[in-house]
């Protein structure tokens, strides 16, 4: 069996009660960091008697045939990353899709998740929401990546480095708007835990002093404009968004007009007389 197993992600005390004795039982634990994996074990006063083996983003795809063996063999495979639950960014998901192709079981210690701890503490909508792990880090590429998501009713949740944080922030601002609300959930669960709440805009400016820490950031999602509240403008700029992401301008166009509540020609009408203008520019 495969176990996938949540950690602290501050506070040792949030530990599952489950974590101690999967730790004592596995006959191999896999860990994201060995040194972690034994401040942890010391921690919880735990003696692990298993293989103890590294299994982090350099070794995940060489290890994971290890790691199936040793399932199938009949023994109890225990993964356990730095803070959190495997797989959501962190190793993991490799492992468990191979488990399951095998006809594996797998089942999780439930523990503590930076995801759902700041959405909870956001103050935003919480009833929908999508993860989207970290952003690339070059300044396009990043751009592009939220321009994607530009139109997404749901509230947004993103891990960050806390040197990249006010270039993110900027760069959401720039693709979101400035007044649209969000959080900077730093440290939680830690001594110095900070929840910081605004509109991007001046959060991007808070963040350009510098800050330190493990980052969650929460954005708000995009508000649900009616028709009157898209201007021709803004029905361009909804279909470019989408071109940039790959979709077909016909298809851009049909969902543009499917969100805005519109008939395709006025969406079509918009794309057509902005692109005749630009073309009129000298």
């Amino acid at each position: 069996m495969l176990v996938l197993a949540g950690t602290p992600i501050g506070d040792l005390a949030d530990a599952p009660p489950r974590l101690a004795a999967e730790l004592e039982r596995a006959d191999v634990v896999a860990a994201e960091d060995t040194r972690r994996l034994r401040r942890l074990t010391q921690g919880l006063g735990v003696h692990t008697t298993g293989r103890v083996v590294s299994y982090f983003e350099g070794n995940e795809s060489q290890r994971t045939p290890e790691l199936v063996e040793a399932l199938e063999d009949g023994k109890r495979v225990l993964l356990v990353t730095d803070a959190g639950m495997p797989s959501v960014s962190d190793p993991g998901y490799r492992l468990v899709a191979a488990a399951v192709q095998q006809d594996i079981k797998v089942t999780a210690v439930p523990g503590p998740s930076a995801v759902l701890t700041a959405l909870a503490l956001s103050g935003l909508p919480v009833d929908r929401f999508c993860f989207e792990g970290f952003l690339p880090r070059k300044a396009g590429e990043r751009l592009a990546r939220l321009r994607e998501v530009a139109a997404e009713r749901r509230t947004l949740v993103y891990f960050e480095a806390p040197h990249r944080l006010d270039d993110t922030l900027a760069a959401m601002a720039e693709a979101f708007g400035a007044d649209r609300r969000a959080a900077v959930c730093r440290e939680l669960t830690k001594t110095y835990e900070e929840v910081r709440r605004g509109g991007l805009g001046d959060l991007a400016a808070w963040a350009a002093e510098g800050v330190r820490g493990e980052i969650t950031v929460v954005v708000e999602g995009a508000p649900e404009a009616g028709p009157a509240d898209l201007d021709a403008a803004e029905l361009v700029r909804r279909v470019r968004v989408r071109e940039e992401a790959g979709e077909r301008r016909k298809e851009a166009i049909a969902a543009v007009a499917a969100e805005a509540g519109l008939p395709k020609r006025e969406v079509f009408d918009a794309v057509v007389a902005a692109k005749n203008a630009a073309e009129k520019m000298p």
